[in-house]
């Protein structure tokens, strides 16, 4: 916080106005967070994905029965949180690719994101079939944080699932103690924060960034 302060007042005297010198920080710290950090959200990947999706759609229209292409779409609107749109290009490459563990995946994580969770666990769990290291265990991931407010049990236990599975995931460890909180054990809580950060401290360099999120929050705890 001190060198904040320092740093806003430095900018303050260079640039004789206090708005612009707070508006030069916020910058400032944005591009160092989304440089060594990655707490806040990368403000132009929504234009990015925007432009890329009308491209898609322009190629579909030229080109309905391009496949590859719905799958991009659909992955782009997923990340978009456009999950009933998705769903419709996923459903019709399934069609296709019946075997297809990824899109198993995705089309789960769309019906639990839409609130279907008999739905979504059910094509996870056919995704896992398929593939049992799909998205490198992700499916149990994501079946822990839908279910974690109606079945924190069962939630607890796909998350565990999902710590076998990717041991080296400062996520999955942090997800669990979240879960821990819930269900009102707290000391299983405190061990798996304290693992997060274990498992980050051991991390590779190269490794670190992509992790570190979750590290810090799991410190917050």
């Amino acid at each position: 916080m001190l060198t904040k302060l320092l740093a806003f007042g430095l900018l303050w005297r260079l640039t004789g106005n206090p708005v612009i010198a707070f508006i030069i920080l916020l910058i400032i710290l944005y591009l160092l967070d989304r440089r060594f950090i990655g707490l806040t959200p990368n403000i132009f990947k929504p234009f990015q994905l925007g432009r890329k999706a009308s491209r898609l759609r322009q190629d579909l229209q030229a080109n309905p029965h391009n496949t590859s292409s719905k799958l991009e779409l659909a992955r782009i609107l997923i990340d978009r949180k456009k999950y009933s749109e998705a769903m419709l290009y996923l459903e019709q490459a399934l069609q296709l690719m019946e075997d297809s563990a990824d899109i198993h995946y995705e089309l789960g994580l769309c019906h639990l994101k839409l609130g279907n969770l008999d739905k979504g666990e059910s094509l996870m769990l056919q995704a896992l079939a398929l593939n049992p290291r799909v998205k490198y265990g992700e499916p149990y991931l994501r079946l822990g944080e839908a279910l974690a407010a109606n079945a924190p049990a069962r939630a607890v236990a796909y998350v565990e699932k999902f710590r076998e599975v990717h041991s080296s995931s400062v996520e999955a460890y942090y997800r669990l103690g979240q879960l821990y909180q819930q269900l009102g054990r707290g000391e299983d809580a405190k061990r798996a924060y304290r693992e997060a950060l274990d498992i980050y401290r051991g991390l590779p360099k190269y490794s670190r960034r992509q992790q570190r999120r979750w590290a810090l929050l799991a410190r917050m705890k």
